[in-house]
C-alpha cells in the first residue's frame, strides 16, 4: 500500500494513441489530473476511469498477477536468468523481504479506484449533462476493479487492510490494521453487487460486444468475477447463477480449433478481443508489457515451461496420432526449447523479437473459464454428470486425446474436481490461475483435500528440498505470503502473517 508515499489525485500517464481501433484505452486522457481543477465534467470523470486501466497496464501489476498465480504452481521452470525472489518462492523459501511479497502495485490500483468512487459523484453537481446512470456505470467500473484487486489480496495474503478512502495527500494517509478474511470477502461482494447492477452493457441476447469493451468492466466481466469469488468461498449455487448469466447472454462462445490450431491461437491470443474473451487488459506497441524480456529474449528469459507440460498435461498418444491437444505444443509452450508461447508466439513456431512487439493481452476471464467454474460448482451440488459433460465439451474443442481423459466417479465431488483441475491446467496454462486453482481445491471443506496440494508439491520440488517443502505446506498458514517488511515499517498497526511472525 506504500502509505508513506503521498499520491496526487490520479496522476495519469500520457498514453499515445494506439494503432488499433478496438482498444478501450484508445480513448485515453491527455492531461494529468489535479483535484483543484478536476472533477468538473463527465469527460474528466471518464478520463479518470480510463486512468485506472492505464495504471494497471503500466505499474507492473500484470507481471505480479501472473507470477502470484504461477510461481507456487507446477507449470513454470527457471529459464536462462533466475530472479532470486522468484526462485525462493518456487522453493518455499519465502521471507518478508521478498520483493514478490510486496502488494503496493495492487493498492496503487485500489487507490485509483477509491479516487473515482470518492470524487466522481461530485461531478454531477458541476455537469448537469452527466446522468445518474452514466455516473453509476463509471462507479461500477471502479468498484468492480477494486473488488477484483481485493480478491487477489484475499487469495495471496488472506487478512489485509481494507483501504476504502482515496489517498490524495499526506493528510489522508491512514495507518490501518488488517481486516479479517470475512470482512474482506464481504467488501468484495458489496462492490461486485453494485457493479453488477450498474455496469454496461445492458443484456441484449445475440448482439456481440464492441471489441473495445473487452478491455473494460462490463456486466459480464462482473459476473465472471462474482463466479470466481463465490467458488472460492464455496458458494456453489451463487457461482452457478453468475456463470449462467454469462452463458444465457449468447454473447460468448468457444472458438473451435480442433482442425485449425494456428487460427485458434491467432484469434484467441495473438489478436485478442475474440468472441471467447470476457475481460482482458489490452496492451499495445505503444503500451507494451514485459513478456518479451520475461519469456522471449534469450539473454533475459526468466522462465520456461516445466517439462511436466509435455509429459503429464500434453502427452502424445501413440494410439491417436491425429489427436494433438491444440492447447499444448505451439500454444502453451514450444516443444523444442520449452519457450512459453502463449505470450510471445507469433505463430506456432516463431516468437517475437522486440519489446515493441510484446503486446499480448492479459486475460482475466475467457468463456472456457466460465464453463469450467460452472462445472466445478456443479460437482459440489450433486451434478457430477453435468460437470463432466462440460469438461468433455472443452476437450472436444481442444482436440484432446483419450490419453488425458479421465473417468472419475460422478458421485464424488472431490474426484470430479480433481479432474477439472487437470483440465483447467491445460486450458489456462500460464494465465496466472494455477496456484489459485490448487489452493482453492485443497482448502475446500476445511482443507479436506490438502493431499492434492502436497502431491503436486512433491512432484515439482527438487529432490533435496522435497521433504522440507511438504512439511511447510502441511502448515496451511504457509499458503499465504508474508507482509513485506516495508509495509510493516510504514504501518505500525500491521501485524505479520502468523507463519512468518517468528
Amino acid at each position: 500500500m506504500k502509505k508513506n508515499i503521498a499520491y496526487k489525485i490520479l496522476l495519469l500517464l500520457v498514453l499515445l494513441t494506439g494503432t488499433s481501433c478496438n482498444k478501450w484505452l484508445d480513448l485515453q486522457p491527455q492531461d494529468g489530473l489535479i483535484r483543484e481543477n478536476f472533477w468538473k465534467t463527465k469527460e474528466q470523470l471518464k478520463s479518470a476511469v480510463i486512468g485506472i486501466y492505464g495504471d494497471m497496464l503500466t505499474s507492473g501489476l500484470v507481471d505480479n498477477m501472473l507470477l502470484w498465480g504461477e510461481l507456487r504452481g507446477d507449470m513454470l521452470a527457471i529459464g536462462n536468468v533466475a530472479d532470486i525472489a522468484d526462485y525462493n518462492i518456487m522453493n518455499a523459501e519465502i521471507q518478508p523481504t521478498n520483493n514478490r511479497a510486496n502488494w503496493s502495485s495492487i493498492y496503487r490500483t485500489i487507490n485509483y479506484c477509491n479516487t473515482v468512487i470518492e470524487f466522481g459523484p461530485g461531478v454531477k453537481a458541476n455537469d448537469p449533462t452527466l446522468t445518474e446512470a452514466q455516473l453509476n456505470s463509471y462507479l461500477a467500473e471502479a468498484r468492480a476493479i477494486r473488488g477484483l484487486m481485493y480478491f487477489y489480496l484475499l487469495r495471496i495474503w488472506g487478512e489485509v487492510p481494507l483501504q476504502l478512502r482515496a489517498t490524495s495527500s499526506d493528510a489522508t494517509i491512514e495507518q490501518l490494521p488488517k481486516s479479517s478474511k470475512e470482512e474482506v470477502y464481504n467488501q468484495i461482494i458489496a462492490d461486485l453487487d453494485f457493479a453488477a447492477i450498474n455496469a454496461v452493457p445492458v443484456h441484449v441476447s445475440g448482439v456481440p460486444l464492441d471489441p473495445q469493451n473487452k478491455g473494460r468492466i462490463t456486466q459480464y466481466a462482473v459476473n465472471a468475477i462474482q463466479a470466481d469469488v463465490y467458488l472460492w468461498n464455496e458458494k456453489y449455487p451463487e457461482a452457478i447463477a453468475a456463470c449462467n448469466k454469462i452463458i444465457a447472454s449468447n454473447r460468448f462462445g468457444l472458438i473451435q480449433g480442433a482442425n485449425n490450431q494456428a487460427g485458434w491461437f491467432s484469434t484467441t491470443f495473438i489478436r485478442g478481443n475474440s468472441n471467447e474473451s470476457i475481460f482482458e487488459l489490452q496492451f499495445s506497441s505503444q503500451t507494451p508489457n514485459n513478456w518479451y524480456n520475461m519469456f522471449a529474449n534469450t539473454s533475459t528469459r526468466r522462465f520456461i515451461a516445466s517439462p511436466k507440460l509435455a509429459t503429464i498435461f500434453f502427452p502424445d498418444d501413440a494410439n491417436q496420432p491425429d489427436k494433438i491437444d491444440i492447447r499444448g505444443n505451439g500454444v502453451s509452450y514450444r516443444g523444442s526449447d520449452n519457450v512459453i508461447m502463449k505470450y510471445v508466439g507469433t505463430d506456432l513456431t516463431n516468437i517475437i523479437t522486440t519489446t515493441a512487439a510484446s503486446d499480448r493481452h492479459w486475460f482475466f476471464y475467457r468463456f472456457s473459464d466460465i464453463l469450467l467454474m460452472k462445472a466445478e460448482a456443479l460437482a459440489w451440488t450433486g451434478k457430477g454428470e453435468e460437470a463432466i459433460a462440460i469438461v468433455n465439451d472443452i476437450r472436444t474443442r481442444a482436440n484432446a486425446p483419450d490419453l488425458t481423459k479421465e473417468s472419475p466417479d460422478v458421485t464424488s465431488p472431490t474426484a470430479v474436481s480433481d479432474y477439472i483441475m487437470n483440465e483447467r491446467a491445460r486450458e489456462f496454462a500460464f494465465e496466472g490461475k494455477r496456484w489459485f486453482d490448487i489452493l482453492r481445491n485443497s482448502k475446500r471443506n476445511n482443507y479436506a483435500n490438502l493431499d492434492y496440494m502436497l502431491k503436486i508439491v512433491a512432484e515439482s520440488a527438487l529432490p533435496d528440498r522435497q521433504q522440507s517443502i511438504i512439511t511447510k505446506y502441511r502448515d496451511t498458514r504457509s499458503h499465504y505470503l508474508p507482509i513485506h517488511i516495508s509495509e510493516l515499517q510504514a504501518d505500525k498497526q500491521l501485524v505479520q502473517n502468523p507463519f512468518y511472525s517468528n
